[in-house]
């Protein structure tokens, strides 16, 4: 057998990187540090996409709920709350219509005001975040027509179990007025054609019943759907699709 001389080996690389593999390494990360950093600071708007985003779930909730209740139920956005008056245009919720606990039924389906019995504890929107009852419209496509509304009388707790008598008056927190977005109870929008409108700007807290204002960094900052006839949501995909008045709206501008 013949023996190997190790002094006839070529040399063994050394583990480790190259000068130039490492220059092309720092060169990549820098371009990609780069794209993200001009990417995030084109990133406006987490608010109001979250909370379109769990609008848009609320929405399936109540359309849903009336299908499995067989109850007209809607979509309650705060308008002026009695006791938190800070989650104005904030806090979104789903209710029924007025029922008898001991049966489910309706009591009263012909009405066109009915009481509304709270069914989910809803959500607040962020920080900075406000529905928009300026530009959201009865008529999307028209642009006309304001979202109907439910006063503080109408919001009720839900009956006791097996109760067949009126539902309480609502818990403080939740007890207000309220923008009504309707379905019946088949699950169809009582008003196909409706818009929801989020916008992000500020408020005083002095002044918690005063409409928000567009901020300079929020100018543009808006988002929303169109609700359709089967209760169907469709995302507003630019500000301009929402309202051409969005394009040069300036800061400090009520919303």
């Amino acid at each position: 057998m013949d023996s190997i001389d190790s002094k006839n080996e070529p040399p063994r690389r050394l583990g480790g990187f190259t000068l130039v593999e490492m220059l092309v390494v720092i060169a990549i990360m820098s371009i990609l540090m780069t794209a993200g950093a001009i990417g995030l600071s084109g990133m406006t708007g987490k608010g109001v996409t979250s909370g379109v985003a769990s609008a848009e779930s609320l929405f399936d909730e109540a359309r849903l709920l009336a299908v499995g209740k067989n109850l007209r139920t809607c979509v309650l956005v705060s308008k002026d709350l009695t006791t938190n008056s800070s989650e104005n245009l904030r806090k979104i919720l789903v209710a029924t219509e007025n029922y008898a606990a001991d049966t489910g039924l309706a009591k009263d389906p012909t009405n066109t005001k009915p009481d509304w019995v709270i069914a989910s504890r809803g959500v607040v929107l962020p920080d900075q975040t406000f529905f928009s009852q300026t530009y959201s419209k009865l008529d999307q496509v028209n642009g006309t027509g304001t979202i109907p509304t439910a006063t503080k009388t109408q919001i009720k707790s839900a009956p006791s179990a097996n109760s067949a008598g009126s539902p309480a008056a609502a818990k403080a927190s939740y007890d207000g007025d309220y923008f009504v977005y309707e379905f019946n109870a088949e699950g169809i929008c009582a008003n196909p054609g409706i818009s929801f409108v989020l916008g992000s700007g500020t408020r005083s807290p002095a002044a918690p019943k005063d409409p928000p204002k567009v901020t300079s960094a929020g100018k543009r900052d808006f988002g929303g759907f169109l609700v359709w006839r089967n209760g169907r949501t469709s995302v507003f995909r630019s500000p301009e699709q929402i309202a051409a008045a969005l394009k040069s709206l300036a800061p400090g501008s009520k919303f």
